[in-house]
């Protein structure tokens, strides 16, 4: 069975997907410079795998990018995160800024900041992703106020 939505479809989505993640990238790696930041980019990054879910279908995008590769990702973006905040302790202050602040309106003028959105890019985007593919992924039914959950539309009677 043919799974995703038609050739034209796939393949405009195959040559959009890796622009929206560059784009999400810079959004996360410019995001004290401009408006934007770990969050947004983040969502940007996710949207580009959403995009190819719906293109192709689960069983592409997650040959690509597991579950479990996801959740992994997701786990490291929460543990940077808190690294970064934690670093601070080393001076007294929670969430103080360690690094050189650098020359003004440069990539590296934000100190830690960089580093915060880098780990919640990856925190957001990975989430994101893990949801919209569990929410892909399940069929929810309401069979005598009694709720199952189905996989396979086969499944359901």
């Amino acid at each position: 069975m043919n799974r995703g939505m038609s050739e034209i479809v796939k393949t405009i989505s195959k040559i959009v997907a890796p622009f929206i993640i560059i784009f999400g990238i810079s959004i996360v790696f410019y995001g004290h410079l401009t408006p934007g930041g770990g969050f947004p980019g983040g969502v940007v990054i996710s949207a580009s795998f959403v995009l190819l879910l719906l293109s192709y279908g689960k069983e592409k995008v997650l040959s690509k990018l597991s579950l479990e590769k996801s959740d992994i990702l997701h786990n490291i973006g929460a543990i940077l995160f808190l690294s970064i905040a934690l670093i601070g302790f080393l001076e007294g202050i929670f969430f103080l800024n360690i690094f050189n602040k650098g020359k003004l309106f440069s990539l590296w003028s934000g100190g830690n900041l960089l580093f915060s959105n880098i780990a919640i890019g990856i925190k957001i985007g990975t989430s994101l992703f893990l949801g919209i593919t569990l929410l892909s992924m399940v069929r929810i039914v309401c069979k005598d106020n009694k709720i199952e959950y189905f996989e396979k539309k086969e499944d359901i009677e």
